[in-house]
C-alpha cells in the first residue's frame, strides 16, 4: 500500500555525507520538500537546489532538535559516529536517543533508516551498534522503516573506496580470511530507490527490510570483478593467520585516508553480511543490479560527476590546501592553481581556447616537444596532430596529444590526455568572474593505474609542478596583453 507524500515537509540528516548526498539529489528531483539539518548549515547551502532548506541541528546537541523537526512528516536518519576518536557505540545510541524522543515530541509520522546485514549472534561492534539505533528508533513509537544493506558499490562510498585503493595499488595481495566473507553487494542507486520507495510506502508500525543486490560475493571476489573491469591483472595470496587488527594496521598503511576507520571496518568484516529475509523484493518494486552492473554503473558514476566537478570549489570549501604531489580525490591525484589578471573572463579565455597547435603551452616549449618525441617512441600520437582549428575547439577535437572532452564558451575547457601514461590524465582550465577583473583556474587530474602510476606521477612532479606553474603565468600574461590592446569595458 502507498501513500502520497508529496507536499509533505521531509527532515534529511546526513546531507554532508555520501549517502545523503545521493539521497538529497534524488528528493530534489523529485521535488520533495527537503529541510536539511546540519551542524554547519553555512558548508551545505551552497550545494543544495533553490527550494531546499537548511537549518541548524546537532543530535548530540537535544535541545537543537525541537525546532529542526517541527512541522516535518518523514525523517531521514542517516548519522553514525563510527569515525569518532571516542567510543562510537555510546556517542551512536545517544544521538540516536536524542532523536527519536524529538521526533516523537514533533509528530513525526515516520522514521527512514539505513542500517547494516548481520546475524544479531555474531555481529561486530560496528554492526551491532548500527543494529542498536534501528532499534533505538523504532522503539521510540514512531513507525520506523530499517533497511540493512551490506556493501554498497558506488563511487565515493567507503567500502568501494577501499576496494579500489587496494586494487589499483597492490598487483600481489596477502589476504586474510575476511576476503572470503560473504556479502551481498548493492549499487547506491538501488539503495536509493528503496529509500525513496519507504517515503511512499503505508505502514502504521515499524518494519525491518534486508535490501541486498543480484548476488551473493566475498571481498575477494569484488576486487576481482574491480580489477576485471579496470583491466587490471591481480593475484591473491591467502594468509589466514592475518587478524582484524593486523589488517586494519596494513590497510591504514596502503590507505592512509581510512586509517581511523579501518579496524572499525574490517572488523566487521568477519561477518557473512547476506539476505535472509527476501520480503523487499515483495513490497517494493525494485530489482536490484548484480554486481558486475553495480560496478560498472560506479564507474561511469565517477566518470560523469568528475567532469561536472569544480575542483577548484571542491578542494577549498574541504579545507584542503595544495600540497606537494596534489590532494587525493577518490581514486584520482588532483593538483589545483589558480590566478587573477585584470581582464575580462573573455579576455582571460581567449588564450586558453587558443592553446596548443602553432599557439603553443605558453612556457617551456622544447620541453612539450621533447616529451611529444618521447610518446611517439611509445606508439602514441605525440604533438605531431596539432589542432583542427587555431581559435574555437569543439568536444572531440584533437589537440597535439589531448583531445577536447567539454568546452564551454569562455567558461571551461577540459583536455583528456592521449599520450601514453599509465593510467589517466586530465587538463582543465576554468575562468570566472572575479572583482578588479577574472581569475582562471588550471587543474591537472591523475588517475593511477598499477603501481607505475604513482610511480610516474611522483616522479615527474617536480617537473609538471614547474611546467604546469609556467604554462599558468604564461596565459595569464597573453590575457592581459590582450586586455591592453582590448580594454576591458566598465561594468564587465
Amino acid at each position: 500500500m502507498s501513500t502520497n507524500t508529496a507536499n509533505e515537509r521531509i527532515l534529511l540528516t546526513g546531507a554532508t555525507g555520501y549517502l545523503g548526498g545521493r539521497l538529497l539529489q534524488a528528493l530534489e528531483d523529485a521535488d520533495r520538500r527537503v529541510r536539511c539539518m546540519a551542524r554547519r548549515p553555512e558548508f551545505l547551502k551552497p550545494r543544495v537546489g533553490s527550494q531546499t532548506e537548511v537549518v541548524y541541528g546537532d543530535v548530540l546537541e537535544p535541545e537543537s532538535l525541537d525546532a529542526a523537526l517541527e512541522g516535518v512528516s518523514a525523517a531521514f536518519y542517516l548519522i553514525h559516529s563510527m569515525a569518532s576518536r571516542g567510543d562510537f557505540e555510546e556517542e551512536d545510541r545517544r544521538a540516536a536517543t536524542a532523536f527519536a524522543e524529538a521526533a516523537k515530541r514533533a509528530g513525526v509520522k515516520r522514521i527512514i533508516y539505513l542500517g547494516g546485514l548481520g546475524e544479531e549472534r555474531d555481529l561486530s561492534s560496528h554492526l551491532a551498534s548500527r543494529q542498536e539505533v534501528g532499534r533505538i528508533l523504532r522503539e521510540s513509537g514512531v513507525p520506523t522503516i530499517e533497511f540493512r544493506a551490506s556493501i554498497i558499490i558506488g563511487s565515493g562510498s567507503l567500502s568501494f573506496e577501499m576496494i579500489r585503493s587496494l586494487v589499483g595499488k597492490l598487483p600481489v595481495m596477502t589476504t586474510p580470511k575476511w576476503v572470503s566473507s560473504l556479502a551481498q553487494p548493492i549499487a547506491i542507486e538501488d539503495v536509493i530507490a528503496y529509500m525513496m520507495a519507504a517515503l511512499d510506502y503505508e505502514t502504521v508500525q515499524s518494519e525491518v527490510f534486508e535490501i541486498g543486490g543480484a548476488d551473493q560475493a566475498s571481498y575477494r571476489d569484488i576486487m576481482t570483478e574491480y580489477a576485471r573491469q579496470r583491466g587490471l591483472k591481480r593475484y591473491f595470496i591467502s594468509v589466514p593467520v592475518l587478524t582484524p587488527g593486523l589488517s586494519s594496521l596494513w590497510l591504514g598503511l596502503v590507505t592512509p585516508i581510512y586509517a581511523r576507520v579501518g579496524r572499525k571496518l574490517i572488523d566487521s568484516l568477519r561477518n557473512a553480511t547476506v539476505v535472509h529475509d527476501k520480503r523487499a523484493l515483495d513490497v517494493f518494486p525494485i530489482r536490484p543490479r548484480n554486481l558486475r552492473q553495480a560496478i560498472e554503473r560506479a564507474l561511469v558514476n565517477e566518470d560523469r560527476e568528475f567532469a561536472q566537478t569544480r575542483w577548484s570549489d571542491a578542494l577549498s570549501s574541504s579545507g584542503a590546501s595544495s600540497s606537494w604531489g596534489g590532494i587525493r580525490v577518490g581514486s584520482r591525484i588532483v593538483d589545483t592553481r589558480s590566478i587573477d589578471v585584470p581582464v575580462s573572463v573573455e579576455q582571460a579565455f581567449s588564450p586558453i581556447r587558443r592553446i596548443g597547435g602553432d599557439t603553443g603551452w605558453y612556457f617551456a616549449t622544447l620541453l612539450w616537444r621533447i616529451r611529444g618525441w618521447f610518446d611517439l617512441l611509445l606508439g602514441g600520437p605525440g604533438m605531431r596532430r596539432g589542432r583542427r582549428d587555431p581559435e574555437n575547439p569543439i568536444g572531440g577535437d584533437t589537440l597535439d596529444f589531448w583531445r577536447v572532452e567539454e568546452h564551454q564558451r569562455n567558461h571551461v575547457l577540459r583536455l583528456f590526455a592521449e599520450m601514453k601514461v599509465p593510467g589517466r590524465a586530465w587538463l582543465q582550465f576554468e575562468v570566472e568572474s572575479v572583482a578588479g577583473g577574472s581569475r582562471i583556474h588550471q587543474t591537472a587530474i591523475f588517475e593511477p593505474k598499477g603501481l607505475m602510476g604513482p610511480l610516474y606521477w611522483y616522479g615527474l612532479y617536480p617537473i609538471h609542478k614547474v611546467i604546469f606553474a609556467g604554462m599558468l603565468r604564461g596565459i595569464g600574461k597573453a590575457a592581459v596583453a590582450e586586455g591592453a590592446v582590448a580594454p576591458m569595458a566598465a561594468g564587465s
